[in-house]
């Protein structure tokens, strides 16, 4: 062994509070499953002092919303500080400011003149509870001449002095009838904040136009983008970013100009800067491939290929340190891959990667100030996760918390990358997921599970959604049809909503694929999916009546032309409308539209504050396949957004859909 590895003090405690939630010490029998894999994660998030003597981690609360306690690593002492109640309101994520404070987010989603309608705020407050504040709160909104609906984020933890961040603001001009103090600035600006006094200086005045703001983890704003509006007062569907020289110069200077063509972006979109390199990362088109590039802000423009790879998207950095340094990059192929250019941290990871299994997942989630002591999570498609506490000096490995101990004692299913071939030919890359125990068993129940997006991608993972129906016995196809994201320009297309029969071409082979190979018996494959991946059921439903014997359509878009015509009112609708596109293909893409074509039972669920797709779209295929006369059950859950991010209801979701199919399918 090269480390150290021991069961940190903080972990009793922490697990002891985890377990009284429900944790077992047997496997579940069949009746709980869906309890188990349909309860949220109990570490969602979780951060580490700068003097590394603590975390701080959110929780799940029960059955929806979160809990952040603050834990001593020495001692294990645990308190819970701060709550959310969940549906409407959620804690996102905290941040340590200093040893002693942190930095929350909070967002809510609310229903106001019958539009659903997000907000967001930042709360400081002290690690043990204490002297809890909400920035940037208007004592006066009546006088608000336009709604506030963002609270601001963390641009910089250096904000030069103690205590001092560096965050955005959103400006609201006021009225000024009866008073002297009204606020005459509008648009986004930076603030310096004392986070424990409140007080405020601006960095960065607000603009009307601007959108972002990057800085370079060392108290200096280097990068602004800009979104003027278009006709209607909808954005831009573009975005110019400026950029400032080190030593300010004259002022802001042109640095590239990125734009949505309906997939994707195009141009160089810049994500986080190097001050000792004085250079600005970020992703733009490489030989048909999202690629990291560098440009120099010294004024030569001088741009440089950091990362590209052959076949595949650069999508992700890897940044550490309250600076937030960029130490390399990470890709998905058919497993992710991350790439350290930093010698110190590759050196590390691949020391600690030799403590684990070959097939595990190491990724760094937060270090201490002065990088000596760092988070670790450890995942693979049989493990939900583990945290890890890693100390350089001593090369000691600390357990801290299971991410979801309630699967602690369960045999989990693994998942293998597989290709078929399409109909016309191209091979679609894929993942299979086999019952535990039924790797080699033929005829199996089956179900096709589409990704949500469009302009997303499956990656290989624990995923609790395809462990539960494995569990149940099911296999379980994941195909990344043409319109994912990841593999290029060319494989996005024009995006799943355009490209449709392409997509959904590449769904319904999946099926053919699975029974052609003998896994899955022909009057036993179903469809299940999230989202865009609901839409991509339904329409397999109208394209190939009956291939699938039942779908299971999660918050499923059922009607392009209205999901066009919902965002009208919001400032994102050019994009909206370039994604859809015009012609017959709206229509004909649309399976509400042609509800009498689907020839087997379908389940619905979705949220009532789904702000991603409305529920209107599945009342509205509800009642286009009623009056069809064809078989469809609704179940609709108050008070949730898109991801149904409650307990109660995902285990309600999991054993009525399983039943669903097992019912409709003649199956025990």
């Amino acid at each position: 062994m090269i480390f150290k590895r021991t069961a940190a003090a903080v972990s009793g405690a922490l697990a002891a509070q985890t377990l009284a939630c429900g944790a077992i010490a047997q496997p579940a029998p069949v009746s709980d499953l869906a309890a188990k894999f349909g309860a949220r994660a109990d570490v969602r998030q979780i951060t580490l002092s700068p003097d590394g003597q603590q975390v701080a981690f959110l929780s799940s609360g029960n059955p929806r919303g979160e809990v952040l306690s603050v834990a001593n690593v020495a001692d294990g002492h645990t308190k819970a500080i701060l709550n959310a109640a969940g549906g409407d309101e959620h804690i996102s994520r905290c941040s340590w400011i200093t040893n002693d404070r942190l930095l929350c987010d909070y967002r809510a989603i609310k229903n106001i003149a019958g539009q659903l309608l997000g907000f967001s705020r930042m709360l400081a407050v002290d690690a043990d509870g204490s002297r809890l504040k909400v920035l940037f709160q208007n004592q006066s909104p009546f006088r608000q001449l336009s709604l506030r609906q963002s609270g601001g984020d963390l641009i910089d933890f250096d904000g030069g002095e103690p205590g001092s961040v560096l965050v955005s603001r959103e400006y609201a001009k006021e009225r000024t009838i009866g008073t002297r103090l009204a606020e005459d600035r509008d648009g986004l600006g930076v603030d310096r904040l004392d986070t424990t006094t409140l007080r405020r200086r601006p960095i960065e005045q607000p603009k009307r136009t601007a959108v972002e703001y990057i800085s370079d983890g060392h108290g200096a704003i280097r990068v602004m983008g800009l979104q003027p509006p278009a006709s209607g007062g909808y954005a831009a569907t573009f975005i110019d970013y400026m950029y400032r020289p080190a030593q300010g110069g004259d002022g802001w200077k042109p640095l590239s100009r990125i734009e949505f063509n309906g997939a994707g972006w195009s141009g160089f979109n810049p994500s986080a800067v190097d001050r000792g390199l004085d250079v600005v990362y970020g992703f733009q088109d490489h030989d048909g491939y999202s690629a990291l590039y560098s440009i120099a802000l010294d004024g030569s423009g001088a741009s440089r290929l950091v990362a590209g790879r052959p076949g595949v998207d650069v999508d992700g950095l890897v940044r550490i340190g309250r600076s937030r340094r960029v130490v390399g990059v990470s890709y998905a192929q058919e497993y992710r891959v991350v790439d350290i250019f930093d010698p110190d941290i590759k050196s590390m990871l691949a020391m600690l990667h030799k403590s684990f299994p070959a097939d595990r997942q190491l990724q760094l989630l937060d270090a201490s100030a002065d990088e000596s002591k760092f988070l670790v999570e450890v995942t693979a498609d049989d493990d939900p996760g583990t945290i890890y506490l890693f100390d350089r000096k001593t090369r000691e490995l600390r357990d801290l918390l299971l991410v979801r101990p309630q699967l602690a004692n369960l045999t989990l299913a693994k998942m293998k990358p597989v290709t078929y071939a399409a109909a016309d030919g191209t091979k679609i890359p894929a993942y299979l997921t086999l019952p535990p125990g039924k790797e080699n068993a033929k005829g199996l129940p089956a179900i096709v599970m589409p990704h949500g997006g469009p302009s997303a991608r499956d990656e290989w993972g624990f995923d609790w959604l395809v462990q539960y129906y494995a569990q149940r016995g099911f296999a379980v196809l994941q195909p990344n049809y043409r319109g994912s994201a990841g593999y290029g320009e060319n494989w996005l297309m024009q995006n799943g909503f355009k490209s449709w029969r392409s997509a959904i071409g590449d769904i319904d082979d999946a099926g053919r694929w699975l029974v052609s190979q003998g896994i899955a018996a022909p009057d036993k494959l179903a469809i299940v999916g999230w989202s865009y991946g609901g839409y991509a059921a339904l329409q397999s439903g109208v394209t190939e009546p009956g291939l699938f014997k039942a779908i299971v359509a999660i918050a499923p878009v059922t009607d392009l032309a209205l999901l066009r015509e919902e965002s009208r009112d919001f400032t994102n609708f050019r994009f909206v409308d370039r994604q859809i596109g015009d012609g017959p293909q709206v229509a004909a893409g649309s399976p509400a539209q042609h509800a009498g074509a689907i020839a087997v039972p379908v389940l619905m669920f979705h949220g009532t504050l789904d702000q991603n797709v409305d529920i209107e779209q599945t009342r509205l295929m509800q009642r286009r396949l009623q009056s069809a006369s064809k078989t469809v059950d609704v179940v609709e859950f108050e008070g949730l957004a898109h991801s149904l991010d409650d307990s109660v209801a995902r285990r309600t979701l999991l054993s009525q859909s399983n039943a669903f199919l097992r019912r409709t399918m003649g199956m025990q």
